[in-house]
């Protein structure tokens, strides 16, 4: 999908949709899993994949953001019509990638277990998180390849083939998650080794269907080469990115760590909790992905005006959302909960995190637009406000999680959010009026 010609708020929801949806089945992975973990094996099941969750969301998200700062090339690129140097930024992505996750999945599996015990998780339910987590380290490089190729065919306009693909692994991952946990009764090993086979296909199709059906990326086996140049330019966008996108699961983790010390229920609901969380802003953030692309795409051909229409376009989508998912949180908290545990044992933490949902729905509202505004920036290549934006609301929300927690429980961590988002915004904001009004000529990426 050329982003630069057309009517500028179908071509953005148009595009933008299958990147909402394809990331909704991403979280279906680790929702899925916490379900049947809950439900199937027990409470300190569940607990422990929402130990694992922030972890593996400082990887993904880290490794998303490298992928992202390349795509704004790619983008840019493929808008101004260099289709060689697009080929080139991919193929220097994907030979960077293999040493880089490689490495990452090997550090990981190796200080589970250290990493664990600095989080305070509680001893009833660390062995079981820490062979869960290695595991889930073992697929590292397909969680890398899986979000270089689908970045790639993003920036060519292409966001529904990643989709499909993803949901054909997310369906092999629930099916065999029932199958094996739910009707065999393996334990919480086979829901991390199913997620990584998942991940595994997810990969494989993008690098088969790239192969066959998309000649602008397909690259030959003598072309993969790392382009020192582009390399530079690919971690000067994409490390900045990587940290901003870390920066999030990083105050997570630490978040969690204050949480650890609620006891196990409280855990428990705060884990199921925050999928919620994570299913509700989603399409706030792939929106935001969908701006960066549009304003990139239209950089790289010279349409100022344009990328302005397209950063509107997204903010009216990005509140039309908000008004849709904090009535649907409001009306379903109630039947959503009862989905992730079960038994005697379940309504205390049930009732935690319906209140917890009551509160952050209504607080919504904030990260849809800083999402969107990032995504602008993002998309003129300006990493280093994104990145200082994110890491002023991830301090003001561990500080003020730290000393809430005590006297709110988990509920002070919506508190916390909304005054980080707030945070955010008083930067934000104003930054972008003066950044508008400075912005005298579009640079172009040679």
């Amino acid at each position: 999908m050329d982003l630069t010609e057309g009517n500028i708020f179908r071509r953005l929801i148009s595009y933008s949709v299958p990147l909402v949806l394809g990331n909704l089945f991403q979280l279906a992975y680790n929702a899925v899993d916490s379900m049947i973990a809950g439900n199937f094996i027990g409470t300190d099941a569940l607990a422990a994949t929402g130990q694992a969750g922030p972890v593996m969301n400082i990887l993904i998200l880290g490794i998303s953001g490298l992928c992202i700062g390349a795509g704004v090339l790619m983008s840019s690129f493929f808008g101004g019509g260099d289709l060689q140097k697009l080929k080139k930024t991919l193929s220097t992505l994907l030979v960077f990638g293999t040493v880089f996750s490689s490495a990452v999945a090997g550090i990981g599996f190796a200080a589970a277990y250290p990493l664990l015990r600095v989080m305070n998780v509680p001893p009833e339910i660390l062995d079981i998180t820490v062979l869960y987590i290695r595991i889930i380290f073992i697929g590292v490089p397909f969680t890398y390849f899986y979000n270089a190729l689908s970045q790639a065919l993003k920036s060519v306009g292409d966001s529904k083939t990643p989709l499909k693909f993803l949901m054909i692994s997310s369906l092999i991952n629930g099916l065999a998650d029932l199958f094996l946990i739910g009707y065999l009764g393996f334990g919480i090993m086979c829901s991390a080794i199913t997620t990584v086979a998942a991940e595994i296909i997810s990969a494989a199709l993008c690098f088969f269907y790239i192969r066959s059906k998309v000649p602008v990326l397909r690259i030959s086996a003598g072309e993969f080469r790392i382009d020192r140049i582009l390399l530079r330019k690919t971690l000067s966008y994409g490390s900045v990115t990587a940290l901003q996108q870390a920066c999030q699961p990083v105050g997570k983790l630490l978040i969690q760590g204050a949480v650890n010390t609620l006891g196990v229920a409280s855990i428990a609901a705060y884990s199921a909790a925050v999928r919620v969380d994570d299913f509700a802003l989603v399409p706030e953030q792939q929106l935001s992905h969908g701006v960066t692309t549009f304003v990139a795409q239209n950089r790289g051909a010279g349409n100022r005006e344009r990328m302005i229409k397209g950063f509107r376009a997204g903010l009216a989508a990005e509140t039309a959302y908000f008004a849709i998912i904090c009535i649907a949180v409001l009306l379903l908290k109630s039947c959503i909960m009862p989905l992730f545990i079960s038994g005697e044992d379940s309504m205390d933490v049930i009732r935690e995190g319906e209140a917890y949902l009551s509160l952050m729905a209504f607080f919504y509202i904030f990260p849809a637009y800083t999402n969107c505004i990032q995504g602008f920036f993002r998309g003129v290549g300006n990493m280093s406000v994104t990145l200082l934006s994110t890491f002023i609301q991830t301090s003001v929300r561990v500080v003020c999680t730290f000393i809430l927690v005590p006297h709110y429980g988990i509920h002070a961590i919506a508190y916390a959010c909304a005054i980080g988002w707030s945070m955010m915004l008083l930067f934000e904001v104003p930054y972008y009026f003066f950044y508008k009004r400075k912005y005298l000529e579009i640079r172009e990426i040679s």
